[in-house]
């Protein structure tokens, strides 16, 4: 489940349960199936991803003002500061604790 069957716009129309003539198998998580249903993915996720994305962006701008000398971490203020320090140990502290399945092992090439 579920079907759907789509209008000439080529969005769904309708939901069945079973196979119908001219209807595709789509999966329940699928967007058109989500939207259809009133489900769609509300827009403040959306920007919640990109500010996330963006948030990540701008740290890398900051590493790499920081590496050219451009720029030096204490040239920020405290806050500013206390927040990037924490963000990285966090990043570091998931990266370490994370499942590594392609590093060189005891074990050979068992993964």
């Amino acid at each position: 489940m579920p079907y759907v069957r789509r209008n000439a716009d080529g969005r769904v129309d309708s939901l069945h349960r079973s196979a119908t003539e001219s209807a595709e198998f789509l999966p329940d998580d699928h967007p058109d199936v989500q939207a259809f249903v009133g489900n769609a993915p509300d827009a403040s996720e959306d920007f919640s991803r990109l500010d996330a994305d963006f948030v990540r962006v701008i740290e890398d701008v900051i590493d790499t003002l920081i590496v050219k000398n451009v720029l030096n971490i204490t040239d920020l203020p405290e806050q500013a500061q206390a927040k990037l320090f924490a963000r990285k140990s966090f990043r570091e502290r998931v990266s370490k604790s994370s499942l590594r399945l392609f590093e060189p092992t005891d074990f050979g090439d068992v993964i």
